[in-house]
């Protein structure tokens, strides 16, 4: 038990839409990331997806609508609805996902989660 600094995990890296994990909870992962451009639209099956944002701006692109989600709020997108998210300057995002979920919903096409 201790604490974790996520300006420190997010200095470790510098790539784009490579979530690396920090901590576990309960069967979640906890992630950083960098967001910058255009991740696919894709959707989980089941489960919903958590994005909080902590530095800078991202909008998430739903099917018929898009919402900007700046530094300090958090957006859930329920499972089986079709996201992307981007953002078109660099933002960082904490993400939780249930250990082993793919980042795109799919295990062929997803990236890996490194532990930091």
């Amino acid at each position: 038990m201790k604490p974790v600094n996520l300006a420190r995990k997010l200095a470790q890296f510098s790539s784009h839409w490579d979530p690396h994990v920090i901590a576990e909870y309960n069967d979640n992962e906890v992630m950083v990331v960098r967001f910058q451009g255009e991740f696919p639209f894709h959707l989980h099956e089941n489960t919903d997806d958590f994005f909080l944002v902590l530095e800078g701006e991202m909008i998430m692109d739903l099917e018929d609508t898009s919402h900007p989600v700046g530094a300090g709020e958090l957006f859930i997108v329920p499972r089986g609805v079709t996201h992307r998210p981007r953002a078109e300057a660099e933002c960082k995002v904490l993400l939780i996902e249930p250990k082993g979920e793919p980042n795109t919903g799919d295990a062929a096409t997803a990236a890996a989660k490194p532990r930091i």
